[in-house]
């Protein structure tokens, strides 16, 4: 069972019929009031999630782009950042590229864009198809839905600002959105789900973490990435534990426990991750601001069967990786097909994307 930003979508939309997701996708046309453009994921049919942390919601747009491509293709877009900044009349300085995800039905490449920094940063969305030509994807006059939430922690200025963490990934997984994030709450960290197509419901768990680099548990420390696998999120927080969290254990109004399966390494933050199979193997690789991209072999197994860590750490411990020497700078990965992987890579102030092979 793997999931991450959905490339199993394909599939799922096969077996529903398309009169019935267009029926029952509770989208309206409208023009969004987003106010940032941050984590993105696909739902079925070619439907992208994106989070607002200003706004605190989820808005669910058709892109139109539901059509499977015929052949697999890499894309290799140099200076990408140069490009979107240019076509938005922006410096690089002024440009922030936020999330990329990858249409798992037509290969495209999607990215989330602030124009600005801070929460005033007026949000765009842009799109890379197979040949490597960049677009807008206009926000008027589309078919969208929106899911909001009350419990938001305000924002402040400053670099900390609690607000920018209200949202920190977003998955989907069998009609459920998976929302990572804070809250204003005591007990802070937060997984949430919501039904999509949305309906108004939303539950929300408050989750604390053992941190065996900080010796303590946690309870104020966000999610920084994650994905679903064997009907778990795993999450990597800051410097660096590595968490499972059954999804059953993701009940509203409770607290849970999750079971820290790795320690990473310290001063380090995870950017983004993804799960894949080779073989019948299957593996974890997550990007990482200081300590590169790692790579885990993963299985229900493992996580079962490795201990919990609860005692300090001074170093790393729990599920063994390997760094991925040749791929430095990853700032964001996600899955092309089942044998490649597209990247956003940075390397002084450019960044570029490439697809590779999957290690």
């Amino acid at each position: 069972m793997l999931r991450r930003k959905f490339s199993w979508a394909l599939s799922l939309a096969l077996l529903i019929p398309c009169a019935y997701l267009s029926a029952d996708s509770g989208l309206k046309e409208g023009t969004p009031d987003m106010k940032h453009a941050g984590a993105l994921a696909f739902a079925p049919r070619g439907v992208l999630l994106v989070g607002d942390t200003v706004s605190a919601a989820i808005f669910a747009i058709d892109t139109g782009d539901d059509q499977a491509a015929a052949t697999a293709a890499s894309v290799n877009i140099e200076k990408i950042n140069e490009k979107v900044a240019a076509m938005m009349g922006s410096s690089v300085e002024e440009t922030v590229i936020n999330d990329m995800v990858v249409n798992p039905l037509s290969g495209n490449i999607y990215l989330s864009v602030s124009r600005g920094r801070g929460p005033s940063a007026a949000p765009v969305i842009f799109k890379a198809d197979a040949k490597g030509a960049l677009s807008e994807v206009s926000l008027k006059k589309v078919k969208f839905s929106k899911a909001a939430f009350a419990n938001a922690p305000d924002s402040k200025e400053g670099a900390r600002n609690p607000r920018m963490s209200a949202i920190t990934d977003i998955q989907y997984m069998d009609g459920k959105v998976v929302v990572a994030g804070l809250s204003n709450e005591e007990f802070a960290s937060k997984l949430r789900l919501m039904n999509y197509p949305f309906d108004g419901s939303e539950q929300s768990t408050s989750v604390e973490v053992y941190h065996g680099a900080h010796g303590k548990l946690e309870t104020a420390s966000p999610v920084r990435t994650f994905v679903t696998y064997e009907n778990s999120v795993l999450a990597a927080y800051t410097c660096t534990p590595l968490v499972n969290i059954p999804i059953g254990d993701l009940k509203p109004g409770t607290k849970t426990q999750g079971k820290t399966i790795a320690e990473l390494g310290n001063m380090n933050q995870p950017l983004d991750m993804i799960v894949y199979k080779k073989g019948d193997q299957d593996y974890l690789l997550m990007a990482n601001s200081a300590r590169g991209v790692m790579k885990l072999k993963l299985s229900k197994n493992d996580i079962e069967g490795t201990k919990a860590i609860t005692s300090r750490i001074a170093d790393t411990a729990g599920l063994p990786y390997e760094t991925i020497k040749d791929l430095k700078g990853v700032v964001q990965l996600d899955k092309l097909n089942a044998k490649q992987a597209v990247l956003l890579v940075s390397n002084e102030g450019r960044q570029d994307i490439r697809t590779i092979d999957l290690p």
